[in-house]
């Protein structure tokens, strides 16, 4: 069937799938598998060391697929300057950027009329309306189902979306509550012109920095095993409840503060328990699709099936 969209034009891949930034997990490996399969893999910039080990991570996607790419560009989680880490890009000629977690003006300008594809991580209806402003190609609209970081109002996938599709000109890609053929029909029948998908690309062989234990987590979990924490710091994010992330929400009770808490939420601790499988010193972001996650594909076997289930659903329709 054809899946042609506004999206995949944009971006010239065959699907409108997108794999998220997953910080500390989406490098050259998993990128090239998910760009191989037919959809827009990424490499998560900020995770890196710096330019020399993004430019090298550019270069081995480059090495691994002849299709299109992008870099994920999470700018107001890691308190590091961007504009270099963005300059590899551009050297690199890099097809797509995406900007999450902060004010995309600088990104957007320093990349204006490089050739390079634009997407934003929006988690309201104003904040797309401003990406659109700004000269973005596209928005991915994160519902409240989504692992990491989140918006600060609980609007879930279904509501947002819409809305952000009535409100811009520019395409919208659904991102929040998505892993298989029916969250894709889903967000297309809510006016999407695509997905982005992060939780479930983790459970891939591919995904090869997600320790077993981590994935095993996902697989386990069920529609309340993960929980927001971060409130307190107006910087909300869901990750997989544990003996760790019950910690955070007693801190936060007890109003501990950016300083309390640093300690707990810091990149240290999430690498602890999605690298090193240790469950009780760390935490590991989720979405509330994790409930919906049985297996660890091989990310073109989770592509096939989640085709083939959309297109059962679109000759049902028909």
């Amino acid at each position: 069937m054809d899946w042609e969209t506004k999206v995949t034009r944009l971006l010239g891949i065959s699907y409108p799938i997108i794999q998220g930034g997953l910080a500390h997990l989406a490098y050259s490996d998993l990128a090239a598998a998910v760009s191989n399969a037919g959809g827009l893999g990424q490499i998560t910039a900020m995770s890196t060391s710096g330019p020399q080990e993004l430019r090298s991570e550019i270069q081995k996607v480059r090495q691994l697929t002849s299709r299109p790419f992008g870099v994920n560009y999470a700018i107001g989680q890691h308190g590091r300057p961007f504009e270099e880490m963005v300059q590899v890009a551009i050297d690199e000629q890099v097809p797509v950027i995406s900007v999450t977690g902060g004010n995309p003006k600088p990104v957007l300008q320093k990349v204006k009329g490089r050739g390079i594809k634009t997407l934003v991580l929006v988690a309201a209806r104003r904040q797309a309306e401003k990406a659109e402003e700004l000269g973005a190609d596209a928005v991915m609209v994160v519902g409240h189902e989504g692992g990491g970081h989140l918006g600060r109002y609980d609007i879930g996938t279904f509501v947002l979306t819409p809305q952000v599709v009535d409100a811009v000109d520019i395409p919208v890609i659904a991102s929040g509550g998505i892993g298989d053929g029916k969250g894709l029909m889903a967000a297309l029948s809510l006016g999407a012109e695509g997905i982005e998908m992060g939780t479930r690309f983790i459970a891939t062989q591919e995904c090869r920095h997600a320790h077993q234990l981590y994935k095993e987590a996902l697989i386990q979990a069920d529609e309340s095993s993960t929980s927001v924490i971060k409130r307190s710091l107006n910087s909300p994010a869901r990750a997989l409840t544990n003996e760790w992330t019950e910690r955070i929400l007693d801190l936060e009770k007890e109003e501990a503060g950016y300083d309390g808490l640093k300690d707990y939420i810091s990149g240290e601790a999430n690498k602890a328990f999605i690298h090193d499988g240790r469950q009780s010193e760390g935490f590991g972001w989720a979405g509330q699709v994790a409930s919906r996650i049985k297996d660890i594909p091989t990310v073109e076997d989770l592509f096939k099936r989640m085709l083939m289930e959309a297109e059962q659903i679109r000759t049902r329709w028909s």
